[in-house]
C-alpha cells in the first residue's frame, strides 16, 4: 500500500512537471528553455524543501501529518498555479520585458520559474523522507530506500507518458493539474488514514539519527559526492535532450518520451540496487569498493551512451528503414535513441544513488539531508551546461566533462587499479579524435557555410552543390532558402499591398530574411523584425548576397533588404527577443502585423496560434491595421488547421483566407484580419498599386494587377466559420496544436497538394464579403472568374511532371491552362508559361509554336505580348 502511494505521488510530481514546462514556454517563447528552467527549478525546490524540513520529519514524532501536509501544499499550490497561469505569466513577461540581455532573461527565466514552483516543489522534496518516516511506523522497521525510490520513479515515469500522450491534450493544463491535485490529497488522506489506524503512539527518531546528529568529516564527504552525483547525472540528461533534438523531431512527445526512458532507467537501478545490494560490512569507508565500482561503471557507461549518441542517426535510419511509415513506429524510433544514450548510464545512476544514500543512513545522516544535497547539485546543472558550457564548448566536450566529473570521485585506491585509467584514456580518445556531436544534413556536392549552438537551437546554414543556401534550425530545413526567395516575398508584399497607407511594420520571425527585407525596401515604411533565436539573426546576414544576386537592375538590389551589399538598411530593425513577450509588452502601434509560418509541431510554436496570442496582436494594431499570420499547409493536417482557424476567427470574426503562391508542394495559407473589422476597398487597393514606394517591379512577383493580388484569398468569414466547425480552440490552457501537429510530422497521411486540393474544396468567397467593389459591377464576377480558374490550374497542376523537354511539357499542360485561360483570360499564371512554352517551342516546332501563339491571342486580344511572338515568328519565315 506505501508502494503504491509513492507511485500515486510521483505520477503527480511528473504530471505537474509536463504542465508547468508547457506553462513556462509560454513566456521563455521556447521549450528547450522552459525544460531548462522548469527542471533548475524542480530539483531547486525538491532541495530546499529537503534541507529545509528533512531534519524534522526525521525527528518528528508524527511524520505522517508532515506527509499529509506536504501533499496537501502541493495540491494548493499546483491548482493555484493552473488557476493564475494568465496573470503570473503577463508579470513575468512584463519583468523580463520585450528585449532583455541574455544574463537578465536568464536571471528571471531560472529565478522566477524557482520561486513561482517553489511552495509546491518543497513539499515535493519533503515528502520521500516523510514517507520513509512513516513505513518505519507501519513496517516497524528500516524501510528500503531504494525501494520507495524505485516506486516514486515508476510512478513519475507513468506520470510524463499520461500527462503527454494523453491528459494534457484531452484535459488541458488546469484539468490535468486538477488532477494531479486529487492524486497529492487521496495520498495524504490515505497515509492520515494507515497511520491513525495502526498505533498512535510517537515515533522516535532513529538510532542513528541521535547517536549521530552532527555532521562529521565522512557525512560531510558523502554528502559532497551526493550532490556531485545529481549534478553530473542531470548535466548528462540536460545534454543529450539537446543533442537528440537534432536527431528526432523535437516535439512535446520527444521530450516525454526522452524523460520517461531517463526516469525507467533511474528506477529499474533503483530496484536492482534494492535486491543484490553489497553487504553494509563492505562500505561505507572513505574507501568505499562499491561506491568505486558503481562510479566507474557509471563513467563506462557514459562513455557508452556518447557512442549511442554518435550514431544516432544511423540508429534512426536503420530504425527508419525496418519499422516503416507510421505514429508508432515513429516513436518507437524516438525511444530507441533515448534508450541508446540513457539506458545503462541511469540505470547505473538509479543504483548509485541508493547505494550513496543507503550508506549515508547508516552513516548518520538522514534520507532528506542526503536528498537535499543530491537535489542541489541536480539543480546546478541545467544553467552550467545547458547554458553556459554546452555554447562554449559543443556537446562533446561537455559531456566528457561529465565523465571527467565521475573519475574525479573515485578514491585514491580505485586508481591504483586498472579500470580508472583506462576509463580516462578512453575519454581523452574520443575529445581527440570522434567527431562533435553536431548534426548537420549536407547534400551531396554542398557544404556547411555557417554553424552556431546555444542553449536553445543549433542554427547552420547549408550550400548544395548548385549553390542554393538553406537555413536549418536543429538540422531541419526552414521555409527559407536562396531559392524561395519570390514566395517569400510575396508573404511580405500581399499583405503590404492590402494596406492603403503603411508606416509602421512587425513581423514576427525572421528566417532567412527576406520577407522583412522585402517590406523595407519600401522607404516610407519602418519595419521591427522580432527573432528569438539570435543564430538565426546572425544566420540572415548571409542570405543578403543571394538577394543581391537573385535579381537583375535596380529593382533586385532595393530588394536585398537589410544589409544587401554589406550596407545595412536603417528602416529594417532586427530585435533579438521572444515574439510572444514582444507583442503584450507596451510599445508602438503597427500598421500591419505578419507572423512567420512557423511549424507548428516544434518547440513552442504552437503557442504563436493560441487566441490570447492573436488577441495581444490585435492590441497592437493601429486602427486600421491588419494582421497576417501565414500557415505551412505542407506541414500541418487540415484538423490543426481547423483549430487554428477556430482560435483566429475568435479574435477576429471577419477574417478571410489568402494563398501565398500558386505552389503545390509547399502551399502556406494566410490567415488576414483587419483591426477594425472591415471590408478591403477595390478602389483603395487599386489605387495603392498605382502608386506606391515599393523600389520593387511588383510583376517580377506575380503582382500584375489587381486580380493577382485579391485572386489569392480562397476564403471569407463564412466559409472560414462552416470549414471550423466545433473544434477546440488553440488556448494557453488547452494547446492543442502543439500536441495535435507532431502527428503528421511522425506520419503524414497525404501529399500537400492533396491537402491544398482537399481544402480548396471546402472553401467559398460569398459576394461582398472581403471586397467591396461599389460602382464596379462587373468586377465582382471577373473575379469570380479569376478564382475558378486559379481553383482549376491548381488542380491540374497535381499531375504535371516537370520536363526540360518544352514539347513534352506542353503536352501536360497545355489543356489544362488553356481552360484555365477561358474560364479567367486575366489569369497570368496560366498565361505566362504557355507564352514561355510557345517561345521554347518556336525553334523545333515552328508551327506547333505559331498555332498556341494564336490561340493565346484569339483568348486574350488585349494582351500584346502573344501578338508580339506571333508576329516575330512569322517575320522569321518558315
Amino acid at each position: 500500500m506505501a508502494f503504491g502511494l509513492m507511485v500515486a505521488s510521483g505520477f503527480a510530481g511528473l504530471g505537474y512537471q509536463i504542465v508547468w514546462t508547457q506553462q513556462a514556454s509560454l513566456w521563455l517563447g521556447h521549450e528547450a528553455a522552459a525544460v531548462l528552467a522548469v527542471v533548475t527549478a524542480f530539483f531547486g525546490g525538491l532541495a530546499f524543501g529537503a534541507l529545509v524540513f528533512g531534519g524534522r520529519i526525521e525527528r518528528s514524532a508524527r511524520p505522517e501529518r508532515w506527509y499529509a501536509a506536504c501533499e496537501l501544499t502541493i495540491a494548493l499550490w499546483g491548482l493555484a498555479l493552473a488557476l493564475l497561469l494568465a496573470p503570473v505569466s503577463a508579470w513575468l513577461l512584463d519583468l523580463t520585458g520585450a528585449q532583455p540581455g541574455a544574463a537578465w532573461q536568464w536571471t528571471v527565466a531560472f529565478a522566477g520559474t524557482f520561486f513561482m514552483l517553489l511552495p509546491a516543489t518543497a513539499a515535493m522534496g519533503a515528502t520521500l523522507p516523510a514517507m520513509e518516516r512513516v513505513l518505519s511506523r507501519l513496517q516497524g522497521g528500516g524501510p528500503s530506500i531504494a525501494g520507495l525510490y524505485a516506486a516514486n520513479t515508476l510512478g513519475a515515469t507513468v506520470g510524463v507518458l499520461a500527462a503527454a500522450f494523453w491528459l494534457v491534450p484531452e484535459l488541458g493544463l488546469a484539468r490535468t493539474a486538477a488532477l494531479c491535485a486529487v492524486l497529492n490529497l487521496g495520498c495524504g488522506a490515505a497515509v492520515l488514514a494507515l497511520s491513525g489506524g495502526r498505533d498512535r503512539a510517537p515515533l522516535r527518531p532513529t538510532a542513528a539519527l541521535l547517536a549521530q546528529p552532527a555532521v562529521g568529516t565522512e557525512q560531510g564527504r558523502m554528502l559532497a559526492v551526493l550532490a556531485a552525483t545529481g549534478f553530473l547525472g542531470i548535466g548528462y540528461e540536460v545534454i543529450v535532450v539537446r543533442v537528440l533534438s537534432q536527431v528526432t523531431e523535437n516535439t512535446v512527445y520527444t521530450f516525454a518520451i526522452l524523460l520517461a526512458v531517463y526516469l525507467v532507467g533511474t528506477a529499474l537501478g533503483a530496484a536492482a540496487y534494492q535486491r543484490w545490494r553489497p553487504d553494509g560490512k563492505q562500505s561505507g569507508s572513505p574507501d568505499d569498493p562499491w561506491r568505486d565500482r558503481l562510479i566507474c561503471l557509471l563513467a563506462a557507461a557514459c562513455l557508452l551512451g556518447i557512442g549511442g549518441l554518435q550514431a544516432a542517426e544511423d540508429i534512426r535510419n536503420a530504425l527508419q528503414q525496418r519499422l516503416g511509415a507510421g505514429l508508432g513506429s515513429a516513436l518507437t524510433v524516438e525511444a530507441a535513441l533515448a534508450l541508446a544514450a540513457f539506458a545503462l548510464p541511469t540505470l547505473v545512476m538509479g543504483a548509485l544513488f541508493s547505494h550513496l544514500c543507503t550508506q549515508a543512513r547508516a552513516a548518520g545522516v538522514g534520507l532528506g539531508r542526503s536528498l537535499a544535497f543530491n537535489t542541489l547539485g541536480a539543480a546546478a546543472a541545467p544553467l552550467l551546461f545547458g547554458v553556459l558550457l554546452v555554447p562554449a564548448l559543443g556537446p562533446k566536450l561537455t559531456l566528457l566533462l561529465i565523465v571527467g566529473g565521475y573519475l574525479a570521485l573515485l578514491s585514491v585506491a580505485a586508481w591504483r587499479r586498472p579500470a580508472a585509467p583506462v576509463l580516462a584514456g578512453a575519454a581523452l580518445t574520443i575529445a581527440i579524435w570522434a567527431p562533435p556531436l553536431a548534426f548537420i544534413e549536407v547534400p551531396e556536392g554542398g557544404r556547411v557555410v555557417s554553424f552556431s549552438e546555444d542553449a536553445m537551437a543549433a542554427v547552420s546554414v547549408v550550400e548544395d552543390a548548385d549553390g542554393v543556401l538553406r537555413l536549418r534550425i536543429d538540422n531541419r530545413q526552414q521555409e527559407g532558402s536562396s531559392a524561395t526567395l519570390l514566395a517569400d516575398a510575396r508573404q511580405a508584399l500581399l499583405p503590404l499591398l492590402l494596406h492603403p497607407a503603411p508606416q509602421r511594420a512587425l513581423f514576427l520571425g525572421l528566417g532567412t530574411g527576406m520577407t522583412a527585407s522585402s517590406a523595407a525596401a519600401d522607404p516610407s515604411i519602418q519595419v521591427d523584425a522580432v527573432e528569438l533565436l539570435p543564430g538565426v539573426i546572425e544566420a540572415s546576414a548571409l542570405f543578403a548576397g543571394a538577394y543581391a544576386g537573385a535579381y537583375a537592375g535596380a529593382s533586385a538590389g532595393a530588394s536585398a533588404g537589410a544589409s544587401a551589399g554589406g550596407v545595412p538598411n536603417p528602416r529594417l530593425n532586427l530585435l533579438a527577443a521572444d515574439a510572444r513577450r514582444f507583442v503584450r509588452s507596451a510599445g508602438p502601434s503597427y500598421d500591419l502585423i505578419v507572423s512567420d509560418n512557423f511549424h507548428p509541431a516544434r518547440s513552442g510554436s504552437g503557442s504563436l496560434y493560441t487566441v490570447e496570442h492573436f488577441r495581444a496582436v490585435r492590441a497592437r494594431l493601429a486602427p486600421s491595421g491588419i494582421f497576417c499570420q501565414w500557415l505551412p499547409l505542407h506541414q500541418m493536417d487540415l484538423g490543426t488547421l481547423r483549430s487554428i482557424v477556430q482560435s483566429f476567427r475568435s479574435v477576429y470574426p471577419e477574417g478571410a483566407a489568402m494563398l501565398a503562391t500558386h505552389s503545390l508542394d509547399t502551399p502556406v495559407l494566410g490567415l488576414v484580419g483587419r483591426a477594425d473589422g472591415g471590408r478591403f476597398e477595390l478602389d483603395a487597393v487599386r489605387a495603392r498599386l498605382a502608386v506606391h514606394s515599393l523600389p520593387q517591379r511588383l510583376a517580377d512577383y506575380g503582382i500584375v494587377d489587381e486580380f493577382a493580388l485579391l485572386g489569392g484569398f480562397v476564403a471569407g468569414p463564412s466559409a472560414l466559420a462552416r470549414f471550423a466547425g466545433d473544434v477546440p480552440l488553440n488556448t494557453d490552457d488547452r494547446p492543442v496544436v502543439a500536441y495535435r501537429a507532431p502527428r503528421i510530422t511522425y506520419a503524414p497521411d497525404s501529399l500537400p497538394r492533396d491537402r491544398l486540393l482537399e481544402l480548396l474544396g471546402q472553401l467559398r468567397i460569398e459576394p461582398g464579403e472581403v471586397l467591396n467593389a461599389r460602382g464596379d459591377v462587373g468586377w465582382p464576377d471577373r473575379l469570380a472568374a479569376y478564382r475558378s480558374a486559379r481553383d482549376a490550374y491548381l488542380a491540374a497542376g497535381r499531375d504535371v511532371r516537370p520536363s526540360a523537354d518544352a514539347r513534352a511539357m506542353l503536352a501536360q499542360v497545355r489543356e489544362p491552362l488553356l481552360a484555365a485561360l477561358r474560364l479567367s483570360p486575366e489569369f497570368r499564371p496560366a498565361y505566362d508559361p504557355l507564352l514561355r512554352l510557345a517561345k521554347a517551342l518556336s525553334r523545333s516546332d515552328p508551327t506547333g509554336a505559331r498555332d498556341l501563339l494564336a490561340e493565346l491571342t484569339q483568348i486574350q486580344p488585349a494582351r500584346s505580348e502573344a501578338g508580339l511572338a506571333l508576329r516575330e515568328l512569322a517575320a522569321a519565315g518558315p
